[in-house]
């Protein structure tokens, strides 16, 4: 991800030479800066306006869920398929990829994640799993990308590793700890166990150091405490029981994930993590993340919400479509928007499912391979009807989930600008006029514009007073009302207008 090194290669160097504080790259530096200095831009007008809102929010609004200050939230992010992996031939970055990369930015994304196909974690073209399968060309994407402004993530995992790979050692690992999915055949390697550290901390040194990358996707390939298997198993022979390990806490994946978490932060970087499932990482109030990605293999929407919906920010939901279904287009952002949350999308090239057919690959039958099945199929008939960019995509997938996320992604965007003050799942206020029915959630956005999200998660249409006025923001030149019908499973974004005297 840039020119300097993340951890120090060698013994000796770790013996002299501190951590690198450089950016990850010059465009990340430059954006950076710009965004923590934001406000210096806002006029006295601006100033006056937000504190306004503020005061506002603080008169009317006597509890809530939780109170939050947004500050350096990118939350336009999109998962890009670079290509088919495992596949016969490496995949190359063109003409198409300028052309999706110009639609992604009119889309209004910010941050490009990469997921495991970047890499050759089965060393089908002479690289391995830190290594990306067409090196110039992955430099070539993220060159493009930052020339539109947009960030780029590189997967990375700190446990996973292939056990047929031949840097592997079982001594990493507990035996029974693995994972076997599609073409993984992946040991969880202890985040206690030094060997495995300084094997896999010198192998993030390499992935930072050599793409010019702006941040992580960290995918933990850890078991978590709380899980009775983990428990009944004994430690891996180079493991040392350095931290205490209870169900509510995991002290060495906690400690290995914020040693990386604060030095990419050092270097100016992003860090995104994904646990397993619903889960956050435990790790006792350590900083592990600036963005958590959940909803992997999760069945139920409704569960999801209520799972995650006071974990630390920033949240970034992706139902798992291969487990779960949404009743309409919209849902998504009816479960993410009032608690701060919007849903990553997916974009790059179209998943074939060619991955799932690769000779010489060795593979588990099972729904990973039901999805590569499903999607090659559907492209060798006719490919125009494939709307899939990954395996958490549905198969054939609908043309209207880009445009509907843009469509979102353009009413919150204005809610969350830099300095917003979030109050999430309003309880007791005053900025109804009736009471509100117990279905619909209020979450309360305030800056130089105040918003309102009204969400109803009943069957039945809501109906609503506000005790001022507001318009709709999914409505050009919308009337300003008092009243508001809110149709089942649906959401609403208002925006007050200011009166005579306040904001």
């Amino acid at each position: 991800m840039n020119r300097r090194r993340f951890l120090t290669l060698s013994a000796g160097a770790a013996a002299t030479a501190p951590l690198s504080a450089t950016p990850i790259s010059t465009a990340a530096a430059t954006e950076t800066a710009q965004s923590a200095s934001l406000l210096r831009n806002y006029s006295e007008e601006d100033h006056r306006l937000r504190l306004l809102n503020i005061a506002a929010c603080t008169r009317s609004i006597r509890s809530c869920l939780r109170k939050h200050l947004i500050t350096d939230y990118l939350p336009g992010q999109c998962c890009y398929n670079l290509g088919e992996y495992p596949a016969r031939k490496p995949w190359t970055v063109d003409e198409y990829d300028e052309q999706e990369l110009d639609r992604l930015q009119a889309h209004g994304i910010q941050i490009l994640q990469v997921f495991d196909d970047w890499n050759d974690s089965l060393r089908l073209f002479g690289g391995d799993k830190y290594s990306a399968v067409n090196p110039e060309g992955y430099r070539r994407f993220i060159e493009m990308a930052h020339r539109r402004g947009m960030k780029v993530l590189t997967y990375t995992s700190p446990c996973f590793l292939q056990r047929s790979d031949p840097d592997f050692k079982q001594a990493w690992s507990r035996e029974g700890d693995f994972l076997v999915v599609g073409y993984w055949d992946m040991a969880r390697c202890a985040p206690a166990s030094p060997g495995w550290r300084a094997f896999v901390l010198r192998k993030y040194a390499q992935v930072l150091d050599e793409y010019g990358a702006d941040g992580i996707y960290i995918d933990g390939g850890y078991l978590a405490n709380k899980h009775a298997p983990k428990q009944a198993m004994p430690l891996a022979k180079d493991e040392i029981a350095a931290f205490e390990e209870t169900p509510q806490y995991d002290g060495a994946f906690a400690d290995l994930l914020a040693l990386i978490y604060a030095d990419v932060k050092r270097r100016g970087g992003i860090v995104k993590l994904h646990v397993n499932a619903a889960e956050k990482p435990e790790a006792g109030g350590l900083k592990t993340y600036d963005y958590l990605w959940v909803g992997e293999g999760v069945t139920n929407a409704d569960a999801l919400r209520e799972a995650v919906k006071n974990y630390d920010p920033y949240v970034v939901p992706c139902l798992d479509m291969g487990f779960t279904s949404v009743e309409n287009e919209d849902e998504p952002y009816l479960h993410a928007i009032p608690y701060m949350q919007f849903p990553v999308t997916m974009g790059g090239r179209i998943f074939t499912g060619e991955r799932g057919t690769i000779e010489g690959v060795k593979y588990n039958d099972d729904f990973w391979m039901q999805r590569c099945r499903d999607a090659w199929k559907q492209y060798q008939s006719d490919p125009s009807k494939l709307h899939t960019y990954s395996a958490w995509d549905a198969v054939p997938g609908n043309p209207n989930t880009r445009p509907t996320h843009a469509r979102w992604l353009k009413q919150y965007l204005p809610m969350v600008e830099e300095g917003t003050w979030a109050y999430l799942e309003v309880g007791d206020s005053t900025l109804f006029a009736a009471p509100r029915p117990k279905d619909v959630v209020v979450s309360v956005f305030a800056n130089r514009a105040l918003h309102i999200v009204l969400a109803n998660f009943g069957r039945s249409p809501a109906e609503i007073r506000t005790a001022e006025s507001y318009v709709a923001t999914n409505v050009a030149d919308a009337n300003a009302s008092t009243h508001w019908t809110i149709p089942p499973r649906s959401l609403l974004i208002l925006r007050r207008i200011a009166q005579a005297g306040n904001a």
